[in-house]
């Protein structure tokens, strides 16, 4: 059998390599009539059914591919891509305690599962696979950025520093490093960046990424210190830069918001009450509006475990809808909407996701882009809460307009598509509270930060939740943070951060006045 299992695979390698799918496929089902638990022929067809579209089989193969434990690291790598691509998060979990792991000694092959382990959100594994990555001798700037940005996420910001150095002192024009450096704490006149950063945009390439992101660290140096008007030349410069990079289109965003909200405008129909078990609480909300502090406030709770940042619900909706596309809502997603039963949403939410909440009855999924799906998730699980952070319009536009989010939120380096995506989610969030009346509670930033005993008892009481003393006591709150705000969250609870545009005001004129008009 193994000389026929040979050949067949030799047949598909050379099916592939002139691009005759159809034969490829062929050749790699016989070899699964032969041998079930073929994990690279599954793993094949895993990779052309998800290049057709079909994400429910495309999952299928990558969790038949794990069936039996992995005889190198190398196969088992490419057994986690299949799995995050196509949702299966609770496997590649499993997957990453398979034996291999222990035994890889190649210093790629761990950072590629340290990397699939930051996915999921396994901070201390990835730091732990990083660092054992550099003691194979796997060792370069990009190793040493990743490795600081896992100790700013384990909440070692000292050591984050030193590694950060290290990094930017091997030459490289890193502007990711020198911004993240530049967050860690407050620059002084004394002593800051801002001699080193311009002497990196001088070499570094124009109308990259890089370009833009030591950008981005001049205008938060020069803002520590109090050079306002350079401040906001830096950080106009490094948004343009990304605004060209990404072509973020405000109309094509506004164009699927109004679909979602004629998609979804009769009342949904509620799924079946799930079974006994953890139940999530959603927290959701414009980045930059205080999500990661209510999390840890949540966190801090005897009943509820931190989850992270979750993309398991929009995952399972693709999944239910057998649709292999990556946006958390897209043009094929909404035209199978009507027909997608939430409650196996919920269902394949449940199965991806219970392992996080170890012991604890509930656990927070604090993904601020699930506003988008915040109705569908209500009605998707029955038993689950969420939580809607609101900001001032003028404070939460201007912490996205400086905060730097390299690929993602592309509206944010925009001011005019600001105002826009802000108007879209407003009316967005308003939509699903009238479809969704009494599943989603609106938690004011204002109050969280100044009136927080209050705020977080109706949290609290809203999750069926006793309030318990200490959850507003930030520092005892040891999980890791994989957000913009890990550099804050040892400071407590900030009572101050508001207005903090004001020094920036007449070049933010435009933007407070389209703001303005919401309110009218």
């Amino acid at each position: 059998m193994k000389a026929q299992l040979a050949s067949l695979w030799a047949q598909a390698q050379r099916s592939l390599g002139v691009e005759r799918l159809g034969d490829a496929r062929t050749a790699l089902e016989a070899i699964l009539r032969l041998d079930p638990h073929h994990a690279d022929a599954h793993l094949l067809l895993s990779a052309l059914t998800y290049g057709e579209g079909h994400l429910r089989a495309a999952a299928a193969h990558a969790v038949a591919a794990c069936a039996r434990p992995f005889d190198d690291a190398a196969l088992l790598a490419k057994a986690l891509g299949a799995l995050l691509r196509t949702g299966e998060v609770a496997q590649a979990e499993r997957s990453l305690r398979d034996p291999a792991v222990a035994q890889c000694r190649d210093g790629a092959l761990l950072l590629r599962l340290a990397n699939n382990e930051q996915m999921i959100g396994n901070h201390p594994r990835a730091l732990a696979l990083i660092d054992r990555a550099i003691a194979a001798g796997f060792d370069n700037p990009d190793v040493r950025y990743l490795r600081s940005v896992q100790l700013v996420f384990n909440g070692r910001k000292d050591d984050a520093a030193v590694e950060l150095d290290r990094c930017l002192a091997a030459g490289a024009t890193y502007g990711r490093a020198s911004v993240t450096l530049a967050r860690l704490r407050k620059q002084t006149r004394e002593h800051n960046h801002v001699d080193f950063i311009r002497a990196q945009l001088r070499r570094v390439e124009p109308g990259s990424e890089h370009h833009a992101a030591f950008e981005f660290a001049l205008y938060k140096e020069l803002e520590d210190i109090g050079d306002y008007e350079d401040a906001w030349q830096a950080l106009q410069r490094g948004n343009l830069v990304m605004h060209r990079r990404l072509r973020h289109d405000p109309a094509q965003e506004r164009r699927l918001v109004d679909r979602l909200i004629e998609r979804t405008a009769s009342s949904l129909p509620a799924a079946d009450d799930e079974a006994d078990g953890p139940q999530p609480i959603f927290i959701v909300g414009m980045p930059r509006s205080g999500t990661t502090l209510l999390d840890r406030i949540l966190g801090n709770h005897s009943a509820v475990t931190s989850a992270g940042e979750l993309g398991d619900f929009s995952r399972q909706l693709h999944w239910v809808a057998d649709d292999s596309g990556a946006q958390w809502m897209d043009a094929a997603l909404l035209s199978a909407l009507p027909r997608v039963p939430l409650g196996e949403v919920g269902e394949r939410y449940l199965l991806q996701t219970r392992w996080r909440a170890g012991d604890s009855p509930r656990y927070v999924d604090k993904l601020p882009a699930n506003y988008l799906l915040a109705g569908l998730i209500a009605h998707a699980l029955p038993r689950a809460r969420v939580l809607h952070l609101v900001r001032d319009p003028t404070d939460v536009c201007f912490s996205n307009y400086r905060a730097f989010f390299g690929g993602g939120y592309g509206y944010s380096y925009d001011l005019d598509a600001l105002a826009q995506h802000f108007q879209d989610y407003r009316r967005l969030m308003a939509h699903w509270h009238r479809v969704a009346p009494g599943r989603i509670l609106d938690v004011p930033y204002e109050r969280l930060t100044r009136d927080s005993e209050a705020m977080a008892r109706e949290v609290f009481a809203f999750c069926d939740l006793p309030f318990e003393e200490g959850c507003l006591d930030l520092a005892r709150n040891r999980a890791p943070v994989a957000t913009l705000s890990a550099m804050q969250v040892g400071e407590g609870i900030r009572r101050d951060a508001f207005e903090e545009w004001r020094p920036y005001a007449p070049h933010l004129e435009g933007l407070r006045a389209q703001l303005a008009m919401l309110r009218a």
